[in-house]
């Protein structure tokens, strides 16, 4: 076996407990996944995830959600109303 090597990373406290419970429900620690990603990235020279740079669109998308968490806010007062602004852009 391989000599093994500590790698020490930073994530907030709720992403990493709402992704260690994700992979402990496939079978997986924390550790599991990043040795996985890690052993892709040798094995294929790439990063095994598409990144793209988001355009204007997603960016402006992506702002407004951040503020609507920051403010607990919603855009639609209820589901109906998300449903309806739905159907009207399909319009």
């Amino acid at each position: 076996m391989a000599h093994t090597t500590m790698l020490h990373i930073r994530v907030d406290e709720e992403t990493k407990a709402q992704a260690g419970e994700a992979l402990a429900a496939m079978g997986l620690s924390v550790s599991d996944a990043v040795r996985i990603l890690l052993k892709r990235v040798v094995s294929e020279q790439a990063f095994p995830l598409e990144l793209k740079v988001p355009n204007a669109k997603t960016r402006e998308a992506m702002e407004e959600a951040r503020a609507m968490m920051k403010a607990r806010a919603a855009r639609f007062g209820a589901g109906d109303d998300l449903l309806d602004d739905l159907e009207k852009a399909r319009k």
